[in-house]
């Protein structure tokens, strides 16, 4: 299969400090990739150079196999780019901005007008399409941002930290609309700190960590490097989270992930929860909830990076100075 992305050793720096450092990798045609990471992992920066608005200090990239530094322009003829936050106007419609970006890529005006409509339709925004922006709710944006970066109908196409601000619903409304994307062999780079859209997603995840690949395969793959079973432990009183933490340790030989009152650690057989249900007890630490789960791709992230996958927390826009955001 043929790469639609090609990525080799790619550098940036911005006043001293290296963002992104020798990333390399690959996305097959109409394959979906996941590029996971914590803030200031370099995961915008990366996705800024592929969409030709920085350039590397270093490295080579090429996008629908052309060059992004020497055929930027052509790059930008084929690719698509949603990025943290709406790029609309507020002040115009929904339609008036979809419009605009076709006329601004060459359509004439009928061809620009019945592209506005197709794409309003597509997104469930037809009723909306004829008032200004700054009526819309957040989901009514991401999904008119979307549209927008698909009105040239891009082979490619970035989606930086897409489904941010979403509630659930309208995040799963967004996951259908790329499936059906790709379905009709759209190429996507897709960054997130939602664990669970990558691995909804995600035919291959690339994890970055201070601007360098830590770990590259499929969800299934990742997972396993981290071990089957974790243990999974909900106290009553969030004050005994650290008793319970040497105790947890004791027993698993891990020292375990607490947030309030909650504790979580590897285990390598089922047969230790019994004993610690028990040795809990018998130290007089109430215990709300106890089990075991397979390992996800929050597990991988605390493994790789020491740090959780964000389930609400939406990644610092990118600023005028050129610093990395995600």
């Amino acid at each position: 299969m043929d790469n639609t992305i090609e990525v080799e050793g790619l550098v940036r720096d911005f006043a001293g400090t290296r963002a992104v450092d020798e990333v390399s990798l690959q996305v097959p045609a109409g394959h979906v990739l996941g590029l996971l990471g914590p803030n200031g992992a370099g995961k915008t920066t990366t996705v800024r150079m592929l969409a030709t608005l920085l350039s590397p200090t270093a490295g080579r990239a090429r996008v629908g196999g052309l060059d992004v530094v020497d055929e930027a322009a052509r790059v930008r003829e084929i690719i698509g780019l949603t990025g943290q936050y709406a790029s609309v106007d507020e002040k115009l419609t929904g339609r008036e901005n979809l419009i605009l970006i076709a006329r601004l890529l060459g359509m004439k005006r009928a061809a620009a007008r019945a592209r506005a409509d197709e794409l309003l339709a597509d997104f469930s925004l037809r009723d909306a399409g004829h008032r200004p922006v700054q009526t819309y709710s957040g989901g009514m944006r991401r999904r008119l941002d979307l549209a927008a970066s698909l009105v040239g109908r891009p082979r490619i196409l970035f989606l930086d930290e897409p489904s941010t601000g979403l509630d659930p619903r309208a995040r799963r409304d967004l996951w259908a609309r790329v499936r059906r994307l790709q379905d009709a062999g759209t190429t996507v780079l897709l960054t997130t700190q939602y664990l669970e859209e990558a691995d909804a997603l995600a035919d291959s995840i690339v994890v970055l960590d201070q601007g360098r690949v830590i770990a590259e395969g499929t969800a299934a793959e990742l997972k396993a490097r981290v071990g089957t079973r974790t243990l999974f432990l909900r106290l009553a009183r969030a004050d005994q989270a650290d008793a319970a933490a040497r105790q947890v340790a004791a027993l698993t030989g891990s020292d375990p992930h607490v947030e309030g009152e909650t504790l979580s650690a590897p285990v390598a057989e089922a047969s230790l929860l019994p004993a610690v249900l028990r040795e809990l007890d018998a130290t007089g630490i109430e215990v709300a909830e106890l089990g075991l789960r397979s390992a996800s791709l929050d597990d991988v992230f605390l493994t790789l990076t020491g740090q959780t996958g964000s389930t609400d927390a939406p990644a610092d826009a990118a600023g005028d100075s050129g610093e990395d955001a995600a």
